[in-house]
């Protein structure tokens, strides 16, 4: 587990230019925001715009918002200059595009230990997500999750008409089939690697709320823990997908209990619901309570 990672169901852009965008985008409820320094600010405004994100990653992170900053490619020159411009204790973790290898999360793993030890932040502490949008860097995926223990989130993108799109060269369909494979692939990396918290995103439509439900209930049955998003719109229905229900607590809370009891008799394994389960499963509802505890879906009593 990377020490101080935690689950984020919604993680939402927010443009690094628009200094009310992103002061009043906490009150959309999004567990993360995404300031973003790379495609939503024109060449010019670059500079500007790293002063002001940096300092609305102080104020809102003083207020206890879960920020990323989302830095400029590496090839373009700039990352440098953004990194050491966010780096601070409020900064939760930086979105870096277009990975195609390894070597490019441990150059920024670098540049952050030094920017860090510089202002006097944790070394580690801030987290790399690296975004894989074109073939070769879905092909190393597993290969760039391990490339640092600062790799807490990674998923795969499937947008339409996206970077991902232009270098597999698929026709994106509402319903996905074509970007399955893509999006188990990273998802399996990811797990492998022992990314705790796999976040994908993909959805474009801010017109179709009910196509972006069924596609955040297919990724999360896939195995992700949350999306990032677009629009303020999609929030409430990505939270309300990956948010554990009453339900799903109370059947690994009864699984929990039945094991014990079973296990109090001498057993291993119990008819439970209908279903054989065992200290496998029973290992699976413990992680699933923690991860609801860390939602607020529960208090720490009941992870026990």
């Amino acid at each position: 587990m990377r020490f101080g990672a935690r689950p984020l169901r919604s993680v939402m852009y927010v443009p690094g230019n628009k200094e009310d965008w992103m002061r009043k985008a906490p009150q959309y409820g999004a567990d993360a925001l995404i300031l973003d320094l790379d495609d939503s600010v024109a060449e010019e405004n670059k500079s500007e715009a790293r002063l002001l994100v940096r300092k609305m990653v102080e104020e809102l992170g003083a207020s206890g918002q879960t920020l990323f900053v989302r830095v400029n490619r590496l090839d373009t020159g700039l990352s440098g200059d953004d990194l050491e411009a966010v780096t601070c204790s409020n900064l939760y973790g930086v979105i870096l595009p277009k990975v195609e290898c390894p070597e490019d999360v441990f150059e920024v793993d670098v540049l952050l230990k030094f920017f860090e030890r510089r202002v006097g932040v944790d070394t580690g502490k801030t987290f790399i997500d690296p975004s894989l949008e074109t073939a070769q860097g879905i092909r190393r995926a597993y290969e760039i999750a391990t490339a640092s223990p600062r790799v807490a989130h990674m998923g795969a993108s499937w947008g339409k008409g996206g970077d991902v799109a232009r270098s597999v060269g698929f026709e994106w369909t509402a319903e996905g089939t074509e970007t399955l494979f893509l999006r188990s692939k990273v998802l399996v990396d990811s797990r492998a690697a022992g990314v705790p918290y796999p976040l994908t995103g993909g959805w474009m439509d801010i017109h179709d709320p009910e196509g972006l439900r069924k596609a955040a209930r297919h990724v999360k049955q896939l195995g992700y823990t949350g999306m990032h998003l677009i629009h303020p719109s999609h929030v409430p229905i990505v939270n309300e997908v990956f948010t554990p229900t009453r339900e799903e607590v109370a059947h690994w809370q009864g699984l929990i209990e039945a094991m014990e009891e079973r296990r109090s008799q001498g057993g291993a394994a119990v008819t439970y619901q209908g279903s054989m389960v065992d200290i496998a499963h029973e290992e699976a509802a413990h992680a699933m309570l923690r991860m609801a505890q860390e939602l607020g879906v529960l208090d720490s009593s009941d992870t026990q």
